[in-house]
């Protein structure tokens, strides 16, 4: 089996685990972040194998480049829902984006 069958290519700032909803974003978090050990991150999702979990970490390994430029579109795309959910809540606007034009962006944590 080759490394890329492992995973769904959905989008440029989506790639899943094949047969999952889970996102490749999500495992390297848990190891980058967390550190935590492949083990530990199959544990934390049940409908994750532990080979599902070293193969999102070897894809990582070899693709260096590729995967941290993913990471910083998904960080990017997960931000901007984020200030859209924010003028949404805040303004009471029926579309999220219909205040895009006026958008002021102001820290949201101390």
């Amino acid at each position: 089996m080759q490394l890329e069958e492992y995973f769904d290519f959905l989008a440029p700032d989506d790639i899943r685990v094949k047969g999952t909803r889970i996102g490749i974003e999500t495992i390297l978090f848990d190891y980058l972040e967390l550190g935590l050990f492949a083990e530990q991150i199959a544990t934390r999702y049940p409908t994750l194998s532990l080979e599902q979990v070293y193969a999102t970490l070897t894809y990582y390994w070899q693709n260096p480049e590729t995967v941290t430029a993913y990471l910083r579109l998904v960080e990017q795309e997960t931000e901007r829902h984020r200030r859209e959910i924010d003028l949404w809540l805040i303004w009471g606007a029926s579309n999220p984006g219909e205040f895009q034009d006026q958008i002021i962006y102001l820290p949201l944590r101390a």
